[in-house]
């Protein structure tokens, strides 16, 4: 019993930080019905910019919330400059601008910081001694403090889309772009919103993940691939959705595949991990292409 939840509570962690970059994909996603492909490096620039922050003295929630303003006004500067000018309804120019951008943010990184690892700090403490016994586990004070902040951001996304006129205005684009247009709705500064937020989400997904791995300029893919899954399998354009699907993918592979490996002739299932973050994504396209709270979209003939 203590080995499964020590699994469960690793899969609380897992599950947090992988809805909280889900819920920057679906942000954009749910307002263009697009994949901003540039999200994980965004974000790494996000953790690298805290880390800057602290290093330079400032305590780590103050770095991660410079981190988080200025991701979000690098991501009003790319929607304005690199998206809007392009035709909303032509997919590929939009998707072609994101990989590069991905490209040159990954680029920027390593020329500026270099592709030696860091050592990164954490918000929550992190000793061996930092956490409260149940059961005979160890649920550690670092993953009370991630689903704390899971569940913080949540609140706080909730009050913007339901209780601020740009809130209002984001779910009204993201509802229906020509019929907001219609109602006097700028829906470009409204689109703006979307990915100044997404940015600064992301930044933040980065900022808490990064003591729990070296921090290099590439960290954030594998990462980003959970989150996709976490994503597609709870619906690209729903958040509650991101939310959900987050938690299913962190116990999977905390559980599932933790209990597997554990398994004779199976231990080689822990290095694949990544693959079974794809076979969700290939599963959830084939049966509900949807997710479990998506959208479904209806096609008349």
């Amino acid at each position: 019993m203590d080995l499964f939840l020590n699994r469960l509570f690793d899969g609380f962690t897992l599950g947090a930080i992988y809805a909280v970059v889900a819920l920057s994909l679906v942000l954009i996603f749910k307002a263009t019905t697009l994949i901003n492909f540039a999200t994980g490096e965004l974000a790494a620039l996000g953790g690298y910019l805290t880390f800057v922050f602290w290093d330079h003295w400032l305590p780590i929630w103050i770095a991660i919330f410079c981190s988080m303003a200025l991701l979000a006004v690098l991501g009003g500067v790319v929607e304005r400059v690199l998206i809007r000018p392009f035709d909303p309804s032509d997919h590929l120019p939009v998707v072609l601008i994101t990989l590069g951008l991905a490209y040159v943010i990954l680029a920027s990184d390593q020329a500026i910081f270099g592709n030696q690892p860091r050592g990164a700090p954490s918000p929550f403490p992190v000793g061996p001694e930092d956490y409260i016994s149940i059961g005979g586990a160890r649920l550690f004070y670092y993953t009370i403090g991630i689903v704390a902040t899971l569940a913080v951001m949540v609140g706080v996304l909730f009050l913007i889309l339901n209780r601020t006129k740009v809130g209002l205005a984001f779910r009204a684009v993201s509802s229906n772009v020509e019929a907001a247009r219609l109602v006097g709705i700028r829906t470009g500064r409204t689109l703006q919103f979307g990915w100044a937020i997404s940015a600064a989400f992301g930044a933040l997904g980065a900022s808490l993940v990064m003591s729990r791995t070296n921090l290099v300029p590439t960290y954030m893919g594998q990462l980003l691939v959970f989150s996709f899954a976490a994503a597609a399998l709870g619906g690209l354009d729903s958040l509650g959705g991101a939310l959900v699907g987050g938690l299913i993918v962190g116990q999977v592979q905390a559980v599932g595949i933790g209990y597997l490996q554990g398994v004779p002739g199976f231990a080689w299932v822990q290095p694949l991990s990544l693959t079974f973050a794809f076979l969700i994504i290939l599963i959830v396209l084939l049966v509900k292409p949807a997710g479990l709270f998506g959208t479904r979209r209806v096609a008349r003939v």
